[in-house]
């Protein structure tokens, strides 16, 4: 008795072999759970993966949809030049010529004829004058009504001059005269380089004349006289680059096509940028921070291994529980729904149901809802096999035959007697089934069947190792996503088998 007395004022340790022998079923099975070292790192992992998934997710500044751009330097085109190869009409003020005066003009000049006539009969005169321009005449050359050369003049606002000073100021360079007068006003032609400048009394450039088409690239972007001054200077002595107002400007030639470019900050998606202090696991091809839609991403890959586990283990228990409580054509019947379900092609059912929510382009959040759904319908059937094995051979055990004496309703025999006495298996099951869809998910977002963009989940993320560039390049944007996977998967593999010999009877205490 004394000896008793002390043993009981002792403080039992919980691994005591007198106090072991006091503990209740739960408690056992808790007790060798955490005696597995493994079954506890998988804990841990799983813990640690929570966390960051939904902890790190509120913490995280950035969103998982966010992009981040960056400033650089780009080469851009900024204009285009060109020779005028073909011959320019430019009426004198007050005349109008037929529409099809300039093609009679090619085929004139092709036959080397001194006259033009058009469509409609009329007659014109076609005098050769010096510097390579024509002058159109009157059929009995008393009247001059417009002059032909292979000039363009420019007005200080990027356009072009119009035709009847443009006339004089070509015929003014034909006669290689330095100034004339046009509607009353004296202007002065002053050579430059191969162009020529106009300026008004004041001595301001009224147009700059030159054999140079020279346009921009941009729409609403004017281009100045002393731009195309420049550039006419580079092209004539065949400069690679050239400097105007404080800007460098690269001038290349292809096939007589002249392209000026120019280095622009340009703002761009930062895509690829390397782990930073901004962006710890550095951003993806989108210009998104990596970290955010790994905390994201995590969200989803782990609600839909716990979602679809859930269905699947509603409707695994239910038909299996019926089946191998009932028996008979009850079995016969619900087992072989089993083997129908069992021999749908899986993959092929998610190509087609992929292919049509792509056609009717549904929305990322409700792609997801529809995966768990579809993957629980699915993969339900290996519970319903576990619960009616297990329940064949307890309904015969005679605490069931006591339920029934004791005229106990049959769902309550069900899911009140049998379903507890078999939930050590389910919970192993869905331990390492969780695994197994999260795996799953993850294939299916890699395939692009399963979440979408924006949205984020591993396995989507994962899904730029498609492209070999990235894969050997950038090893920052998929490696944290697979490690993630694999951690979570054998996580819960860990913890499944620490369940699984938890449960086991016949494990030494």
């Amino acid at each position: 008795m004394s000896e008793e007395k002390n043993l009981n004022k002792e403080e039992l340790a919980l691994d005591d072999a007198n106090r072991v022998q006091v503990l209740s079923p739960g408690m056992m099975v808790a007790k060798r759970f955490f005696r597995n070292k493994l079954a506890i790192t998988g804990l841990v992992i799983i813990t640690c993966m929570f966390l960051f998934a939904f902890l790190g997710g509120v913490v995280v500044p950035y969103s998982q949809s966010e992009v981040f751009y960056t400033s650089e330097e780009m080469k851009k085109d900024y204009a285009g030049a060109t020779e005028i190869s073909e011959y320019q009409v430019f009426a004198n003020e007050g005349e109008e010529l037929p529409k099809d005066i300039s093609s009679k003009l090619i085929l004139a000049l092709t036959k080397k004829e001194a006259t033009i006539t058009t469509r409609d009969g009329s007659t014109f005169a076609l005098n050769e004058l010096n510097n390579d321009i024509f002058e159109i005449a009157s059929a009995d050359g008393s009247k001059s009504l417009a002059y032909v050369c292979k000039l363009q003049a420019y007005s200080p606002e990027g356009g072009l001059v119009e035709s009847g000073l443009t006339a004089a100021m070509v015929a003014a360079r034909a006669n290689d005269e330095t100034s004339f007068e046009y509607n009353g006003a004296t202007y002065t032609v002053e050579e430059h380089g191969s162009g020529a400048m106009l300026r008004n009394a004041a001595s301001e450039d009224v147009a700059y004349i030159t054999s140079y088409s020279i346009n921009p690239v941009e729409n609403g972007v004017s281009i100045s006289i002393d731009f195309r001054e420049a550039v006419v200077a580079a092209i004539t002595e065949k400069a690679e680059s050239f400097e105007f107002e404080g800007e460098e400007y690269q001038i290349s030639n292809k096939n007589g096509q002249y392209t000026v470019t120019k280095y622009k900050a340009t703002s761009v998606i930062n895509q690829f940028e390397a782990p930073s202090s901004k962006h710890w696991v550095g951003t993806d091809g989108n210009g998104m921070d990596l970290l955010a839609r790994l905390m994201y991403g995590g969200r989803i890959s782990l609600l839909i291994g716990f979602v679809v586990v859930a269905i699947e283990l509603f409707l695994g228990i239910i038909v299996g529980g019926f089946a191998g409580y009932f028996g008979g054509w009850v079995d016969t019947l619900l087992m072989r729904l089993v083997d129908i379900i069992y021999c749908v092609p899986s993959m092929p059912l998610y190509l087609i149901l992929g292919s049509i929510m792509d056609f009717y382009k549904v929305d990322a959040g409700i792609r997801i809802f529809y995966l768990c759904i579809i993957m629980g319908l699915i993969g339900w059937v290996g519970i319903a096999r576990i619960i009616r094995g297990q329940i064949l051979s307890l309904r015969e055990q005679e605490f069931m035959t006591a339920c029934e004496a004791c005229g106990i309703s049959v769902r309550r025999r069900v899911f009140k007697h049998l379903i507890p006495n078999v939930i050590p298996q389910l919970v192993v099951f869905a331990s390492m089934d969780i695994g197994a869809v999260i795996l799953a998910e993850s294939t299916l977002s890699f395939l692009g069947l399963g979440v979408k963009y924006p949205a984020a989940s591993w396995g989507n993320i994962i899904n730029a190792v498609n492209d070999s560039y990235v894969m050997t390049n950038y090893l920052f944007v998929w490696i944290p996503a697979g490690i993630l996977i694999l951690l979570t998967v054998l996580a819960f593999n860990f913890i499944g088998d620490g369940l699984r010999d938890a449960f086991d009877p016949k494990m030494k205490r």
